[in-house]
């Protein structure tokens, strides 16, 4: 009878001799830290593993094209910069081109804004006759002047009746006093609401063809501002028609439907006659310095000169 014999490893007695020990060995292997250390360094992270472009082998390109007989690349040929492309070309401008509403004058342009209405393109041409010119600055004057009166008197009224704080003492005696502000400055605006775009159609054509030191950096900015309050102004006055012909035929002036749309129709068209009065002198600058312009059709001093050595000849 063969002595059965001690499995050192494992603690029991095999009587068919030795077993395997791996096949024993069942239990997990205890790694050492210097070791797990050395086996994560060398095995990749998921996040690297992620950012790796897999490899594509390369592609050529298909040779559908004949090479060109004169340069021998492929592709399609585009003809040299210096040839004229085909198709009309437009023509260059002869005077600077509006923008916003008044010519384009380099770095004396402002960085207005576009008129909040697009409005038809008015052609920028001077009228013929000096005198109505002359008249409609005439009104712009006066409506400049009686807007300021009209202005000073609502700032007095409006310092006696309100508190520091700028709140009015009484709201009804308050909004009743705005309201005859606004109806007084329309008023006033109504004698030169006919040749408002006359001066500034006439402003734009002068200021385009002013010297460069004779122009000043605001006026092109001032222009566009009165370009856009006209246009509001225009399409505020459409509005109060449309809403005077819905009113009931009961409507008269004089009666509370009747005078409040009208009160709402001056309440919101005051802010823009305020521009009109703020920045009306412009027209009047702009004219002023045509004036002083010296003028392409003067004569000049030699040949004035010429000419009176000729007479006394």
């Amino acid at each position: 009878m063969a002595l059965a014999r001690r499995n050192p490893r494992a603690g029991i007695r095999h009587p068919d001799g030795p077993p395997d020990l791996a096949r024993l060995d069942r239990r997990p292997r205890t790694r050492s830290p210097d070791e797990r250390l050395r086996r994560r360094a060398s095995q990749p992270s998921p996040a690297a593993a992620r950012l790796v472009r897999p490899h594509r082998p390369p592609q050529r390109r298909a040779e559908s094209k004949p090479p060109h007989p004169r340069t021998g690349r492929r592709g399609a040929h585009r003809p040299p910069r210096h040839r004229p492309r085909a198709g009309p070309r437009r023509p260059p401008p002869t005077v600077a081109e509006p923008h916003n509403g008044y010519p384009s004058q380099g770095r004396h342009s402002p960085p207005c804004c576009p008129p909040l209405i697009p409005r038809e393109r008015t052609p920028a041409t001077i009228s013929l006759d000096p005198t109505a010119h002359r008249e409609f600055l005439r009104h712009l004057k006066g409506f400049i002047r009686d807007s300021k009166e009209i202005l000073d008197a609502w700032d007095a009224y409006s310092e006696e009746h309100t508190d520091l704080s700028g709140w009015p003492h009484d709201d009804h005696a308050y909004g009743l006093r705005q309201s005859q502000r606004d109806a007084d400055t329309a008023e006033a605006f109504e004698s030169i609401r006919a040749g408002a775009r006359h001066l500034l159609t006439t402003a734009d054509t002068q200021l385009a063809h002013l010297p460069t030191h004779a122009v000043q950096n605001r006026w092109g900015y001032q222009l566009g501002v009165l370009h856009t309050a006209l246009d509001r102004l225009d399409a505020l006055h459409e509005q109060w028609l449309r809403t005077r012909e819905d009113l009931p035929a009961k409507a008269r002036p004089g009666t509370p439907a009747f005078d409040d749309a009208l009160a709402e129709h001056h309440a919101a068209s005051w802010s823009y006659l305020d521009d009109w009065a703020t920045h009306g002198h412009t027209l009047r600058e702009i004219n002023s310095a045509a004036r002083k312009a010296r003028s392409p059709l003067a004569h000049s001093p030699a040949s004035a000169s010429v000419r009176r050595s000729a007479a006394r000849k």
